[in-house]
């Protein structure tokens, strides 16, 4: 049983403050001396990366559409184990969803399958009385989603505050918090969202601060920790990577190399998780700065990042970029995801890469971003021919051609394409996945490490 008390921090829109809020109650409730559980809707990698920043703890995704609903509370209570309270940021409006799948992937239906209280921010900014029809009306559009509060956001003055406090008198909702309007906390943003916080060190640890701050000042605390303690508790057992692949052949562990720091912040925690269940010895590296793999690598996972805004660095990088290509030729098995994709190309914005694919990859102005439905085309380290994967994409980058001789997925989502690369043992490819729903891809990447 897990009986974690829990809320998820919901709007009726994107940029109503959301993540500002869900940060900074996180960050709230950690500096009371509670363990802090952080979760975010959805396949961003970067919000989590300051609700970790917060708490100090693994910022964890819960996407329905990529693991399937029924893995999202065994995933929400591997996260939670252990901690005093979880708070869930949404993605986007709290009924938004997978394009034309209904509920599917939206917050609200997280929402449900976690039978956790809604908290919904609302922009206050430009209304007064109309904010309870407003409320109101999300309240009671799915009956199975309990909103259990309202944290008013943007709010001018005394005033205004006032307005807004006797109109939702008439909703029957408690108003948890109000926010005022104030110059925003930095968090500067960019083509993809906000910059990460791997990129941003001090900066981000003062804007996690300054978002404690001001929920602190403007939310009850109390109230809401009360309301948390409302969630029933969930039945589901906990994922656990451990269980997850088949138990792993004897003999050394074989070193996974993981590419890290600012150029390659995407990465979900429950990929290193399943490497090392599965028999691997997880070693981050920095392209930015290593000159070398680590010692022993036998395998290479690059995941996704911001490589456009380094691509410099990482080319003057060459002692590195050498060592890359010279693994990859070698025959052993490198998964690389979106960033790391660019990264083995000849040249990214006409600057030298690895080399390792005869392709070349610049900015673009078109943002390609979409849950996609993918099979692979062919063997590889990471999957079988014919494996099926849900995936996502996220990018302002194009890759010229977009595909190999060897494929490496055809998409069936929005549209029928093939897309990526296979040779020898790399598979590099857009597309993000989230290995918890398919753990064997994690234990037949290992397999293949250790037989090198």
């Amino acid at each position: 049983m897990v009986s974690t008390p829990r809320l998820v921090i919901a709007a009726p829109a994107s940029n109503s403050g959301k993540t500002t809020v869900a940060t900074g109650l996180m960050a709230a409730f950690a500096a009371r001396g509670l363990a802090v559980s952080p979760h975010k809707v959805g396949p961003d990698y970067i919000d989590p990366g300051y609700h970790s920043l917060a708490t100090g703890r693994p910022g964890r995704n819960l996407d329905a559409y990529m693991c399937g609903t029924d893995l999202i509370a065994p995933l929400f209570a591997h996260g939670a184990a252990g901690c005093d309270l979880a708070v869930v940021e949404g993605v986007m409006g709290l009924y938004d969803g997978a394009s034309g799948q209904g509920e599917l992937a939206s917050t609200a239906q997280v929402a449900k399958l976690l039978r956790a209280p809604v908290v919904l921010v609302v922009d206050a900014s430009s209304q007064s009385r109309s904010v309870a029809a407003l409320v109101h009306g999300f309240a009671s559009w799915d009956p199975e989603v309990r909103i259990g509060g309202v944290i008013l956001n943007k709010v001018a003055s005394d005033r205004h505050e006032a307005l807004l406090r006797d109109a939702l008198d008439e909703s029957g909702l408690p108003v948890l918090g109000v926010i005022r309007r104030a110059p925003q906390v930095a968090t500067p943003s960019r083509h993809l969202g906000l910059v990460p916080v791997a990129e941003r060190q001090g900066d981000a640890v003062d804007a996690v601060r300054a978002m404690g701050e001001r929920v602190r000042a403007g939310c009850d605390l109390d109230a809401l920790m009360a309301l948390a303690r409302t969630a029933p508790a969930l039945a589901d057992e906990a994922w656990e990577p451990a269980y997850a692949p088949a138990e792993s052949s004897g003999g050394p562990r074989p070193v996974v190399a993981v590419a890290g720091g600012a150029a390659f912040t995407f990465a979900y925690a429950e990929h290193a998780e399943l490497l090392t269940a599965a028999g691997a010895e997880v070693v981050v590296f920095d392209p930015l700065r290593d000159e070398k793999l680590p010692v022993g690598t036998a395998g290479l996972v690059i995941g996704g990042g911001f490589p456009e805004m380094y691509a410099p660095e990482l080319s003057a990088n060459e002692p590195l970029r050498r060592a890359v290509t010279e693994l990859a030729l070698s025959g052993a098995p490198v998964a690389a995801e979106c960033a790391g994709l660019l990264y083995l190309a000849r040249e990214l914005d006409g600057k030298p890469m690895c080399g390792v694919l005869d392709a070349t990859a610049r900015m673009s102005e078109r943002l390609t971003l979409g849950y996609r439905q993918a099979v692979a085309v062919s063997d590889s380290p990471l999957a079988a021919a014919g494996t099926r994967m849900r995936g996502h994409e996220f990018h302002r980058t194009v890759l010229e051609p977009g595909a190999g001789p060897v494929p490496a997925w055809g998409m069936h989502q929005p549209e029928r394409r093939v897309e990526g690369y296979v040779q020898r043992g790399v598979h590099a490819s857009y597309l993000h996945t989230h290995w918890a729903a398919s753990p064997e891809v994690a234990r037949r990447f290992v397999e293949h490490c250790r037989a090198r």
